[in-house]
C-alpha cells in the first residue's frame, strides 16, 4: 500500500513525498482511514512505529478540509497532549513538515520556560495545539486559551501520562472539552488503569494494535551483562570502548546518577552528556541536537527525559541501570531497531537487579543472551556497608523528588 491509496489530499501528499515517506507503516495504514472517517481510536503502538504520523496526517487533513472552506485561521480545532516538553516538539516538528503546503496553524507549549513567547503565538490564533498538561492547564486558567472549538482530542503516551501522575490533570481537561468531538487516545500498554480512562474518553472507539501488549520489535538483538556495583561503571566503558563510533542512548535511573556517570566516564576519556529534567529547556535542546547531529557520540537519559528522542537509525540501547518496571524496558529498547532496522539492547545488571531480569524475561517471554566473556564478572558477594548507604540514599533521593513533582502539581 502506498500513500497515495489512503485517499489523502494532494498538499499532504507532496509534503511526505519531500520526507521521503513511501510506504504508511502498519498503525498509519490501519489509524489514517478511521480517523479520516471520524471514528474515536484506541491505538497500541509502541516506540518507533510511525504513532505520530498515524495522528497527525488525518488531523491536518480534516482541519484543512474544515475551515479551508470557512476561510477561518485562528480557531483552536485540534489539541494533542502528550507528557513531555521533548515528545510535544517533536510533535509539533512532524506537523510543521506535514502541513507545508495546507497552510494551517499551529504551536506548541509546554513548561519549564517563561510563557511569553508562547502566549504571543497563542494570541496570533492557531488550529492545531501541542501541549503538556501543566502549561496547558495554566494557560487555559489564565484565559489564554478556549477549547470550545475543539474538535479532536489527542491523547498521546497515555502510559506514561499516568507514570508521571497526570492523571488529576487528564480528568480536568476531560471536564472541560466540548462533549461532542473526536478522541484519539495512544497507548505502548494497555494496564486496567489505561483501560479504565479510555473507556471514559472514548465512543465506540476502533482499536488498533500495532504490537502485543509489552511486545519487543524483533529485529532488537538483546544481551545482558552480570556484574557488581562497583564495577558497573568499568564494565560500561569497556562495552562502549568496543561500540567506537556509534551513537548510543545510556539509560540512567535517577537525574544525579546521570549526571554522575558523565563525570565518571570522562575518566576513562570517553565523552557524554546528560539529558534530564533538572537540565534547563536550552541546554536539554542543545544536547538532543548535539547527539542528533553526532557531536556527541553517547547520550544520558532518564525515562522521562528520554521521551520524545527520536534518533534515526539509532542502533545501541544500553541499560546502566536495569529499570525495576519490565514495561520500562520495552519502551527503552524501542529507541533502537526503528523501521525494520537492526537495533542492539544491552543491560548491566549488578546483584540487586538480577531479579528485575528476571522480571523481563517473563514479560516479554524472550530470554536475554547472557555475555560471560568480560574482564568484571559478578560475584554473589552481597553489598557492602558504602554500597548499601549509597542505595539507600539514591533510593530516598528518588522518593523526594517524586513528592516535589506531586506538591508542584
Amino acid at each position: 500500500m502506498e500513500f497515495k491509496h489512503l485517499k489523502l489530499i494532494d498538499p499532504i501528499l507532496k509534503a511526505i513525498e519531500e520526507k521521503g515517506y513511501e510506504n504508511p507503516t502498519k498503525i498509519q495504514g490501519e489509524a489514517i482511514p478511521k480517523i479520516l472517517k471520524r471514528k474515536d481510536v484506541l491505538g497500541i503502538a509502541q516506540t518507533g512505529t510511525g504513532k505520530t504520523a498515524a495522528f497527525a496526517i488525518p488531523i491536518i487533513q480534516l482541519i484543512y478540509r474544515i475551515d479551508v472552506r470557512k476561510g477561518e485561521t485562528s480557531s483552536l480545532r485540534a489539541l494533542i497532549v502528550t507528557p513531555t516538553r521533548e515528545l510535544a516538539i517533536q510533535i509539533d516538528e512532524n506537523i510543521r513538515d506535514y502541513n507545508k503546503y495546507t497552510g494551517l496553524t499551529h504551536t506548541v507549549i509546554f513548561g519549564g520556560v517563561k510563557q511569553g513567547a508562547q502566549v504571543t503565538e497563542l494570541k496570533k490564533g492557531v488550529q492545531i495545539l501541542v501541549a503538556t498538561p501543566g502549561r496547558l492547564l495554566d494557560l487555559i486558567n489564565q484565559g489564554f486559551i478556549s477549547l470550545d472549538d475543539i474538535k479532536i482530542f489527542v491523547l498521546d503516551e497515555a502510559d506514561r501520562m499516568l507514570d508521571m501522575g497526570f492523571i488529576h490533570d487528564i480528568r480536568k481537561l476531560i471536564a472541560i472539552l466540548p462533549k461532542k468531538r473526536q478522541t484519539l487516545f495512544f497507548s505502548a500498554t494497555m494496564p486496567d488503569n489505561i483501560i479504565d480512562l479510555s473507556k471514559k474518553m472514548l465512543t465506540e472507539p476502533e482499536r488498533v494494535e500495532v504490537a502485543r501488549k509489552s511486545s519487543v520489535v524483533q529485529t532488537i538483538s538483546q544481551y545482558v551483562y552480570y556484574t557488581n556495583k562497583p564495577e558497573k561503571t568499568k564494565l560500561l566503558g569497556h562495552i562502549l570502548r568496543d561500540i567506537k563510533e556509534e551513537q548510543v542512548l545510556v539509560f540512567a535511573r535517577t537525574k544525579h546518577g546521570a549526571d554522575r556517570l558523565v563525570r565518571n566516564l570522562k575518566r576513562f576519556k570517553l565523552k557524554a552528556e546528560a539529558i534530564h529534567g533538572n537540565k534547563s529547556q536550552n541546554r536539554r535542546q542543545q544536547t538532543l541536537k548535539n547527539f542528533k547531529a553526532e557531536k556527541t557520540k553517547i547520550l544520558v537519559a532518564t525515562d522521562i527525559a528520554a521521551r520524545g528522542i527520536d534518533i534515526s537509525g539509532l542502533k545501541y540501547v544500553i541499560n546502566y541501570d536495569v529499570p525495576n518496571v519490565p514495561e520500562t524496558y520495552v519502551h527503552r529498547i524501542g529507541r533502537s531497531g526503528r523501521a525494520g532496522e537492526e537495533g542492539i539492547a544491552i543491560s548491566i545488571s549488578e546483584p540487586e537487579e538480577n531479579a528485575y531480569i528476571k522480571d523481563i524475561e517473563k514479560l516479554t517471554k524472550n530470554k536475554l543472551t547472557r555475555i560471560n566473556d568480560h574482564p568484571y564478572p559478578q560475584t554473589d558477594r552481597p553489598m557492602t556497608a558504602t554500597e548499601k548507604k549509597e542505595w539507600n540514599k539514591e533510593k530516598q533521593r528518588k522518593k523526594q523528588e517524586f513528592l516535589q513533582r506531586r506538591r508542584k502539581r
